[in-house]
């Protein structure tokens, strides 16, 4: 009996042994559950700051790009006008210079005539003059008849002209001087060109 009363008591002790350990473990866990939630919430709370900041940060940024596309599109709105404006010049300074090319042609133009009307004016009395005193050609013609003969001396002129070209290869534009002499008594016409080229024809 006194066994078994020992026994009792001991398995109580090992029980409460067991129970404050259970507790202590229990207390311990609870701690342990405590700070992985108190963790848990700091972790969630540093999320939902760093969403926050990262909102902010995505307006911010979102504002920066719409503002910078407005300037984009109002400095390309000013550039368009100021080619439209640039366009409307060209146009205006064309158009005046057209115009006032016209007109300088159209000056030009009168200033031509005025000016053929003058010397038209002018070089009449000349004109008139010199029709008046040019006198008109005459043809001439100097011949020698003798002993039934008929001698031309224009004729003669062509034939010592033909011997300068054909038999001397010279050109007509190098003879300065031809002079003539007849002599019926020889049946000839002697010739010298230049002063010093001579030769004889017969009649």
């Amino acid at each position: 009996m006194k066994k078994l009363t020992t026994r009792t008591a001991a398995a109580k002790k090992a029980e409460s042994k067991v129970k404050a350990a259970a507790t202590a473990t229990a207390a311990e866990a609870k701690k342990v559950e405590e700070k992985v939630e108190e963790k848990a919430a700091e972790t969630k709370k540093a999320v939902e700051e760093t969403k926050e900041k990262a909102a902010k940060t995505a307006e911010k940024v979102e504002a920066k790009a719409v503002k910078a596309v407005d300037k984009v599109e109002e400095k390309a709105e000013e550039t368009k006008k100021a080619v439209d404006e640039a366009k409307e010049k060209i146009a205006e300074t064309a158009e005046k210079v057209e115009k006032k090319a016209s007109g300088t042609k159209k000056a030009v133009a009168k200033a031509g005539e005025k000016a053929a009307k003058t010397v038209s004016k002018a070089t009449a009395p000349v004109k008139k003059a010199a029709a008046k005193k040019a006198p008109k050609a005459v043809k001439e013609m100097i011949a020698l008849q003798y002993a039934g003969k008929d001698i031309d001396t224009q004729d003669l002129l062509d034939q010592v002209k033909k011997i300068w070209t054909d038999d001397l290869g010279r050109k007509l534009d190098e003879i300065e001087s031809i002079d003539l002499y007849l002599k019926p008594e020889d049946n000839a016409a002697y010739y010298v060109v230049n002063g010093s080229e001579t030769g004889k024809l017969y009649l």
